[in-house]
């Protein structure tokens, strides 16, 4: 077997940034901490977490007063940091700072008196987030459906934000399709989808198709993670998406292959090691690292822990 490990892969600045600052947290309040969603949407980091006392909650009436919550990467809507405020918990916000970008936008564009058509998935932790500050104004858009569904006024003032960790190429096929409905529609100045989530797609676009099968090391919750999957798939190349070692099966390779090996934003980099530590010993694999784009981006720890370091 040879390996053709994607660079780059796993965490991105944003999910360090949430870890870090979760790590910083436990240092300082110790337990029990809470947070508010998944920290990141990987199971073996949020087991992690768990076995140290870490709680995850979906409901801030689940945290006793006065307690430590920490919002997770993905962001939250305004009516959470007020209940957050009601029960007087201590708050730390690890929203991703792109994340934060789109929820900014979506206030301006409300401002400015246009509808937002949000392209996401309904029921992700960061698409609540983002209708959540403008719930009137805002539309969800899935699909091409959901665009000829729409019933706006043909000159209507309409803008679009996009959820951060969307394929590349399905945000712009609905883009597309919302600019034929309303050419008079406006976008950010900057795309939405994450520069971590574009690499990511961007290595496994170039190197699978020397590929016969591919691995995806994420979680199935982890949207950036089943874009990658999906890609592989589009490109007619079998494609796993695993959280560890303990989810490979016997049937899936036969050890001739040549196996690209990539993760998701959320996925820590461990899981992937030994991975390829199995595969070295179950099938002699060889391994040729491919960096397809370098990344130096780094954010800092929320403002609220900042203040106690400094």
């Amino acid at each position: 077997m040879k390996i053709i490990l994607a660079n780059p892969r796993g965490f991105c600045a944003g999910v360090n940034m949430a870890i870090e600052s979760l790590e910083r947290a436990l240092q300082l309040y110790g337990t029990p901490l809470y947070v508010y969603h998944e920290i990141v949407h990987n199971r073996p980091v949020v087991e992690r977490f768990q076995k140290r006392g870490v709680v995850f909650v979906d409901g801030i009436d689940e945290i006793p007063e006065g307690a430590t919550v920490l919002y997770s990467a993905h962001g939250v809507a305004p009516a959470i940091r007020a209940a957050s405020a009601e029960r007087r918990l201590r708050a730390i916000d690890a929203t991703c700072p792109l994340v934060t970008k789109v929820h900014l936008e979506a206030v301006r564009f409300a401002r400015e008196g246009y509808t937002i058509l949000l392209i996401g998935h309904e029921g992700h932790d960061e698409v609540l987030g983002t209708m959540g500050e403008a719930p009137n104004d805002i539309r969800l858009v899935q699909d091409l459906a959901d665009v000829e569904a729409l019933d706006l006024p043909a000159g209507a003032r309409v803008a679009y934000l996009t959820q951060t960790t969307l394929s590349m190429d399905d945000a712009n096929v609905i883009i597309r399709a919302l600019k034929r409905r309303f050419p008079q529609v406006i976008g950010p100045s900057r795309d939405d989808i994450c520069y971590a989530t574009q690499n990511r797609q961007e290595a496994v676009k170039e190197l699978v198709p020397e590929a016969d099968a591919v691995l995806v090391l994420g979680s199935q919750n982890s949207s950036n993670s089943k874009r990658l999957e999906e890609i592989a798939g589009a490109c007619g190349k079998p494609a796993y998406l695993i959280d560890g070692v303990k989810d490979l099966r016997e049937g899936w390779f036969s050890g001739g292959e040549t196996l690209l090996v990539t993760a998701g934003a959320s996925a820590p980099e461990d899981v992937v090691e030994e991975c390829i530590d199995y595969l070295q010993r179950r099938y002699g694999a060889t391994v040729e690292s491919r960096t397809v784009r370098e990344e130096h981006v780094s954010f800092p720890l929320p403002r609220e822990l900042r203040v106690i370091a400094g």
